[in-house]
């Protein structure tokens, strides 16, 4: 293919050098060399300049870029989204704009779940403190009272969404001979749960009431914003530590730095924050706290995994758009899939890889359902 006629990509940030130069390979691509962030106006200017925007999470493709434009209006057709997480992208007006969404999952669930186990470690053992005084030359010797934490061996670990990091996580918290449970929005098969020796709760309340330690594998968004909340936090141990890897919205930080404070729970050990990067400034003093700038895929594996998942969903969109398939709506090839809501249970497993939703699709076009009728699924959880 010749180069005029590649289509034409943009990356709102530096991807890693692998990836990009095979992005340049295949696509006539931008890149973000400063590697700053786009504001609004520039994701609105890439969406009507571009065939393709690849965003981040930081990256918030929302209504206030979205509103303004019709589909005349824009030359995207994708937006691959380099990441599992998709709640900063407004579905709605991809949708109505009639633009495809992809994501990257599967494969940052490892290095996710490493990221969780070592803050519940970290901030169980003191370990952001004692650093803290190192570096501060404050550090007296040895004594038998100093910074003295909490055993993690034999604990109880309650886990807030049950999908690919949630049992990787769970997977590794049997090495600390830990009891597993798990708070799910939908019920987990119960082969699955006596794989990780778990128990399902029916409440959030319950499963913070019978754990040491919470850690949150949720999907982020609307409908889960502030789930971890002031009432919830009441529910807790005042010895039991709360971690976060899955999306700064899901707590309510305001809440959880009051109950740090007043120490209605023992910590929290956190790598996402709600409006990152920009952080809640009461964060800084609050001394029971482990924060980290987001490193839970972080590893030049994972890095490079993710842009080569975000390449090759490119490459399988405009092969199909060159083959003259019509996609209709919004559909997260790696993951989404329109199906209709009774239908969603028994589809989850089915439905987790691109070929087999794909050919889904192509099913249900062919049946006698009403197109208007189908919704998008979320076929597993993070």
């Amino acid at each position: 293919m010749s180069s005029s006629s590649r289509p034409s990509i943009i990356l709102t940030r530096r991807w890693p050098q692998a990836v990009e130069e095979k992005l340049a390979v295949h696509f006539n691509a931008n890149f973000n060399t400063e590697d700053t962030a786009f504001n609004s106006d520039q994701l609105r200017d890439a969406l009507c300049n571009y065939d393709a925007v690849l965003p981040t999470v930081t990256d918030k493709l929302d209504e206030s870029v979205f509103a303004a434009l019709q589909p005349g209006d824009i030359k995207t057709t994708i937006i691959a989204n380099y990441g599992v997480g998709y709640s900063h992208i407004d579905l709605d007006h991809t949708r109505r704009l009639g633009i495809t969404v992809t994501n990257t999952p599967d494969v940052l669930s490892a290095c996710t779940s490493d990221i969780a186990i070592m803050l519940m470690l970290m901030v169980a053992r003191r370990a952001g403190e004692g650093e803290r005084e190192l570096r501060a030359r404050q550090w007296t010797g040895w004594r038998p009272t100093h910074l003295v934490g909490s055993r993690v061996t034999g604990k109880t670990l309650g886990i807030v969404g049950f999908g690919r990091i949630g049992r990787e996580t769970a997977q590794r918290a049997a090495g600390f001979d830990m009891s597993i449970r798990v708070y799910n929005r939908s019920a987990v098969d119960p082969d699955i749960l006596q794989q990780y020796n778990a128990v399902q709760d029916v409440s959030l309340q319950a499963l913070v009431q019978h754990s040491d330690f919470v850690s949150l594998h949720c999907p982020g968004g609307a409908e889960n914003r502030h789930l971890i909340n002031a009432d919830v936090l009441s529910h807790m141990r005042p010895d039991a530590f709360l971690i976060n890897t899955a999306r700064g919205e899901v707590v309510d930080e305001a809440a959880l730095i009051t109950a740090l404070n007043a120490g209605t729970i023992a910590g929290a050990a956190l790598d996402v924050f709600d409006g990152e990067p920009e952080l809640n400034a009461h964060w800084y003093g609050v001394k029971n706290a482990v924060l980290l700038p987001h490193l839970g895929s972080a590893t030049d594996s994972t890095r490079n995994e993710m842009g080569y998942r975000a390449l090759q969903n490119l490459l399988s969109f405009f092969d199909r758009r060159h083959r003259r398939i019509r996609w209709r709506n919004s559909l997260l090839v790696s993951c989404l899939v329109p199906v209709p809501r009774c239908w969603q249970a028994s589809l989850t497993y089915l439905c987790r890889h691109a070929r087999l939703a794909c050919a889904h699709l192509r099913s249900l076009r062919k049946s006698s359902l009403n197109p208007s009728a189908l919704q998008t699924l979320c076929c597993a959880g993070r």
